[in-house]
């Protein structure tokens, strides 16, 4: 059965509290999702500085760090399909890493991309080919298998023509690496998701879906519009071409994590509504 989750990075407006976490877990479980993405920096107490940043582009953490989220997922009925988590910990604090994934009852970590780092430099992608192999290989000794999750960066050109995103596919270990496919990052950069994903194959284990187009109000200034996420089915990606690739690579959760441009500006309408193409084809 392919899960059906939301990641947490949409829910940091309305879990700052246990009150309205376990309101708005016991909406998302009625909604008909299974799971939760879980954020490090989102189920430990983080620093005001990163908290800043986070609500800058667009996702806010919220306070949660501080709630006992294991508890609330059990009592809501709610599990867990993965955690992401930062690189540098994950090398550094392996053990407590694992413990977490472990205690939430997931076996996937996910590395986010990367902060501060070039991936127009060959020389730069290559050193993280190394790390993932690496971090990847310790994990897996630990019965956790790790992911990779792209945005857009990965598709900017390397001076040999190839993209970072092909170096990352092509020198990573499946047996120690594989993939989080975010659809709508590739898509928002001009390359073409499903071409991606059939290159992917089984290497694809979850998949964050969004959609993609832009919400008019009335008569325009020009005919130009900024696009940005949308509920699913109401933009224009291929959602459900992606969707049967998805389901013939075997993934293992599909996962919402749609921006803060929701409607009526509330994630959980938004994941409401989504959740009703997820129904239709999951």
């Amino acid at each position: 059965m392919i899960q059906k989750a939301v990641q947490q990075i949409m829910l940091g407006s309305v879990t700052g509290n246990e009150a309205d976490a376990r309101a708005t877990l016991a909406q998302i479980k009625a909604a008909g999702y299974d799971a939760l993405e879980l954020n490090g920096f989102m189920i430990r107490p983080t620093s005001f500085l990163v908290r800043a940043l986070t609500k800058a582009a667009g996702m806010p953490t919220g306070k949660g760090g501080k709630l006992n989220w294991p508890a609330l997922l059990k009592e809501t009925g709610l599990g867990v399909v993965s955690v992401h988590e930062d690189l540098n910990r994950i090398e550094n604090e392996t053990a407590a890493v694992v413990d977490e994934t472990k205690q939430f009852g997931c076996r996937y970590i996910v590395i986010t991309g990367m902060y501060r780092f070039d991936y127009s430099d060959p020389e730069a992608v290559l050193g993280l080919v190394k790390r993932l192999n690496a971090a990847g290989e310790k994990l897996a000794g630990e019965g956790v298998s790790l992911l990779y999750h792209n945005h857009n960066i990965e598709f900017s050109r390397l001076p040999d023509g190839r993209t970072a995103w092909d170096v990352l596919l092509s020198e990573t270990k499946p047996e120690f690496v594989n993939f989080e496919f975010d659809s709508y990052w590739p898509t928002e950069a001009g390359a073409n998701a499903l071409f991606l994903m059939q290159d992917l194959g089984s290497r694809m284990k979850l998949w964050h879906i969004n959609d993609r187009g832009f919400r008019a109000s009335g008569a325009q200034m020009t005919p130009i519009m900024k696009s940005d996420s949308l509920e699913l089915g109401t933009g224009n990606m291929p959602l459900e071409a992606l969707a049967d690739q998805a389901k013939k690579a075997g993934i293992d959760a599909v996962i919402l994590e749609s921006h803060r441009n929701w409607i009526d500006k509330s994630p959980v309408a938004s994941l409401k509504q989504s959740a009703e193409f997820l129904h239709k084809h999951f």
